[in-house]
């Protein structure tokens, strides 16, 4: 919902009414992950994507059909010898789409969600997508972690069993369908619940203000990272250098980490890049991070003499090969890359392979599935 909700939000308050399809399950090699949506607006104008191509004209269909009537539906889509090049999915995968109707009357609470996912405030969002009972259809909780739910999708047991799950998929920054039973009993079946967690962006972490920072700092922008470039040099750490980072911070970057861990500003979808390739700085900085006991990726910058010589003094620091294992040095994957906007897609192209479980070999020499299931969720 995140990528359309610009567009949501224009009509909603205008008052207008839209079909929204959501994407709340993936099978195999389903091309879009769960929680994209798309948009059916009341011009006729579809915004968003569900498939990447696949199934976009039936659940554009079905959102006007729900409009019409007001009644959800969860419809799965997926590859047959009927349907593969009709409304399945020619890839081989499955998407069980939920499909609503949203409007002011409908979702009163869009409005105050919109406001805390701008402002990078945490916030989740419950809805009952399938249930015996067709009076718990399309029941929505709002769960914040400083205060108490908003909403109700049935019965007190329901909403507690439902709460604390959803609490757990925010801290991860996730979404996933729920299965209870019908009335939120953790052994049993019948109810599904969907869960956006829509936690502030993960962040990546940038030390060194060089030129390979600089196209580092725009691919981590690029890739929906909140980016923060560190460097104890401030003739070199100014934002006219990195306009494309978030923020610039200019201090000792084992200082600055220490400091962000202490404020619980580091979590398990965090990236760390040490590209200043010296040991008065990226030692003291890998002793920190590399102890610390959940990040996403530690990697660091340098040619072979320059990661040898930093193991060693790292082993020398005290640093545990359990420890040393985490580090991803030198950093990035083995694309021949020259310039720094070619490093900084090799960097990209390692962090991402690390976050979904991929090997980084071509796809045209492999076999099996595409899309592996997520070692880190995002």
């Amino acid at each position: 919902m995140r990528d359309v909700l610009g567009e949501l939000m224009a009509w909603w308050e205008a008052g207008e009414t839209v079909g929204v399809g959501t994407v709340v399950a993936t099978f195999s090699s389903a091309p879009r992950p769960a929680g994209a949506s798309m948009l059916v607006g009341p011009d006729g104008t579809a915004v968003g994507s569900v498939s990447g191509g696949c199934v976009e004209g039936a659940v554009y269909e079905l959102g006007q059909s729900v409009v019409e009537s007001g009644a959800p539906v969860l419809e799965r889509y997926g590859v047959s010898d009927d349907d593969a090049f009709a409304v399945g999915l020619t890839c081989g995968g499955i998407l069980d789409v939920y499909v609503e109707k949203v409007s002011r009357d409908t979702f009163p609470e869009l409005g105050a969600i919109a406001v805390d996912i701008e402002a990078g405030r945490p916030v989740a969002l419950a809805t009952v997508i399938d249930h015996p009972d067709p009076a718990w259809l399309g029941r929505r909780m709002v769960v914040r972690p400083d205060r108490d739910a908003e909403g109700s999708l049935g019965s007190p047991r329901a909403d507690d069993a439902v709460h604390d799950d959803a609490l757990g998929l925010l801290a991860a920054g996730s979404n996933a369908t729920l299965t209870y039973g019908p009335d939120g009993e953790r052994r049993g079946e019948g109810m599904r619940v969907f869960v956006w967690g829509f936690a502030p962006k993960p962040r990546m972490l940038v030390f060194g203000a060089i030129d390979f920072a600089a196209a580092v700092a725009r691919v981590g922008s690029f890739l929906g990272y909140h980016v923060t470039v560190c460097d104890a040099r401030p003739v070199f750490a100014t934002t006219s250098r990195f306009p494309e980072a978030d923020e610039v911070v200019v201090d000792w970057p084992h200082r600055y980490l220490d400091a962000e861990v202490a404020a619980g500003h580091v979590d398990r979808r965090t990236v760390l890049c040490v590209l200043t390739h010296d040991p008065k700085f990226d030692v003291p900085l890998l002793e920190v991070a590399l102890r610390l006991p959940e990040v996403a990726y530690v990697g660091a910058m340098g040619s072979r003499r320059t990661h040898d010589d930093r193991m060693q003094r790292l082993r020398d620091a005290g640093l545990t090969d359990e420890e040393l294992d985490r580090l991803s040095s030198p950093i990035g994957l083995d694309l021949g890359a020259r310039t720094p906007e070619e490093t900084a897609v090799s960097i990209a192209a390692e962090i991402v392979a690390r976050q979904w479980g991929g090997t980084g070999h071509r796809l045209a020499t492999s076999s099996g599935r595409i899309h592996q299931d997520p070692h880190v969720p995002r």
